[in-house]
C-alpha cells in the first residue's frame, strides 16, 4: 500500500526517480493477464482496482536475521504469510481491503513457477503455499479461484522491505490496551500509544503470540490497525503533503525492487498508472476505506480454518455492485483488537467520541456518505474495521 500510494504520488513532481523507475518496469512479473498500455493521463484512473498485495517469509539475504526459523533452516521455501485484495470501486470511490488468513484450507488452481516449473492443482492446501509454488501470479489465480474476483495488479514484499518503508514514511502510531509481550518477535510495549518503525513496524506486523487469543486471525486484526492507522497518516498531510518525504519514500520504494525486496506485476511496474491509483485514493472517506478478514471456522483438527463463502459471497456480490458495506461484527475474530474511539477527516488521531460500550455494534461500519444509498449488512462472521474506527490491540486472552 505505501509502496503504490507514495512512489506514485511522488513521481508525479519528483522526475529525478523516472529514471530510476524504469528498474521497477523492467523487473515487473505476469499475473497472466497484464496491461502493459501506458496511461493516457495523470489522472484518476477511470473504473475499479483489483490488487492483491503479498508478504512473504523469505529467508533470502538480510531477511535471515529476522526469523528464527530462517536461521534453524525450519522452512519449506518462500510463503505468502500476508494475503490481502485490495478493492478500490468506481465511482463513488470507496476502498476494501480483504485479509485472507494464511492457514485457510482453499484449492490452488496449475501454476507455473518463476523458473518455469509446473505445478499441478491441488483441492485442498494452505493458502500461504501458493507463493511457494508459483509466486506472485499462483497466489493471484488462488485468490480469483477463491472469491471471482479479477485481480489486474499485483506486489509482492519481503520483510526487509517492509523495514525500509516503514523507515522511510517516518513510523505508524499503534494503539496497545495492554503491555505485551513476544519472545518469538522480541517485541516488548506497554500499554498506550507507540510510534512504530523499521524493525518494531515489522514486529508488530508479525505478532501473533501475546496477543488477542494467539492465531493468526488475531494478527490480522493487529495488521488492520496498523494499516488504519497508515491511511489516516497519509491522507491527512503528515505524509502526501510533504515533498521532501514523498521523494524520500519514492526513493526508497524504488530501491526495494532493485534489492529484490519488493516485486511489482507488469500492469502496476509503471509509475503512471501508480499515479492514477494513488490520485483514486486520495480523498476517500476514513468511513468509505473498510478492511475486513475473509470470514471462516476452524477446521476439525482446530489449526485450519475454512473458508465460509456463502457469507463471503455476500461481501463480494456488495463490492462488485458497488454498495456501501455496514460490518455487524466485532474488529477481530481473534480477539487481537477492540474499538476505543473515531478519527475525525484529517486526522490521525482519535477524536473526542468516546469508545462505543460494543465494539460489535450494528452501526460500526461504512455509512451511506452523500450518496444517499443503503449500506449492505455484512454476516457477523466477517470481522473487521472502518479507517474511521480507532482501535486497540489487546494482551492475549
Amino acid at each position: 500500500m505505501v509502496a503504490v500510494a507514495v512512489i506514485s504520488v511522488s513521481a508525479v513532481g519528483a522526475f529525478a526517480v523516472w529514471d530510476a523507475a524504469r528498474a521497477v518496469s523492467d523487473a515487473g512479473v505476469s499475473i497472466g493477464d497484464d496491461d502493459s498500455q501506458l496511461p493516457p493521463s495523470l489522472g484518476e484512473i477511470e473504473g475499479g482496482v483489483n490488487m492483491l498485495l503479498v508478504g512473504t517469509d523469505s529467508c533470502e539475504g538480510p531477511n535471515t536475521a529476522l526469523s528464527g526459523a530462517c536461521q534453524e533452516g525450519d522452512t519449506d521455501g518462500e510463503r505468502n504469510d500476508v494475503t490481502m485484495l485490495v478493492h478500490i470501486s468506481d465511482e463513488p470511490r470507496r476502498v476494501t481491503v480483504v485479509s485472507f488468513p494464511r492457514d485457510m484450507i482453499v484449492p490452488i488452481p496449475a501454476c507455473t513457477g518463476q523458473d518455469g516449473t509446473e505445478y499441478s492443482a491441488m483441492s485442498a492446501q494452505m493458502l500461504n503455499v501458493s507463493y511457494m509454488y508459483g509466486g506472485l501470479s499462483c497466489s493471484v489465480a488462488t485468490v480469483e479461484k477463491l472469491t471471482g474476483v479479477d485481480i489486474r495488479f499485483a506486489a509482492a514484499i519481503r520483510w526487509t522491505g517492509v523495514i525500509n518503508l516503514s523507515d522511510a514514511i517516518g513510523g505508524v502510531d499503534v494503539c496497545v490496551a495492554d503491555d505485551i509481550s513476544d519472545s518469538h518477535t522480541g517485541l516488548n510495549l506497554t500499554a498506550g500509544t507507540h510510534t512504530l518503525q523499521g524493525v518494531e513496524a515489522l514486529q508488530f506486523l508479525r505478532i501473533r503470540h501475546g496477543i488477542g487469543d494467539g492465531s493468526d486471525l488475531g494478527r490480522i486484526s493487529n495488521q488492520q490497525q496498523f494499516m488504519s492507522s497508515m491511511v489516516r497518516k497519509l491522507q491527512s498531510g503528515g505524509v502526501l503533503g510533504n515533498p521532501a518525504t514523498l521523494l524520500n519514500l519514492a526513493t526508497t520504494a524504488v530501491q526495494q525492487v532493485t534489492n529484490g525486496q519488493l516485486v511489482l506485476s507488469q500492469s502496476l511496474a509503471n509509475p503512471q498508472r501508480m499515479v492514477q491509483i494513488a490520485m483514486a485514493v486520495r480523498s476517500v472517506p476514513y468511513e468509505d476505506i473498510v478492511f475486513v478478514q475473509y470470514p471462516t471456522a476452524y477446521a476439525s483438527d482446530g489449526s485450519h480454518v475454512l473458508p465460509l463463502t456463502d457469507a463471503a459471497d455476500v461481501l463480494f456480490e456488495a463490492l462488485a455492485a458497488n454498495q456501501p458495506l455496514q460490518l455487524t461484527g466485532s474488529t477481530s475474530d481473534g480477539y487481537g483488537t477492540a474499538v476505543v474511539g473515531e478519527a475525525e477527516q484529517g486526522s490521525t488521531d482519535a477524536s473526542a467520541t468516546p469508545a462505543p460500550t460494543d465494539s460489535a455494534a450494528p452501526d460500526a461500519g461504512a455509512g451511506d456518505g452523500s450518496t444517499g444509498q443503503t449500506p449492505v449488512a455484512l454476516p457477523s462472521v466477517i470481522t473487521g474495521q472502518t479507517a474511521k474506527q480507532v482501535t486497540c490491540t489487546q494482551a492475549e486472552r
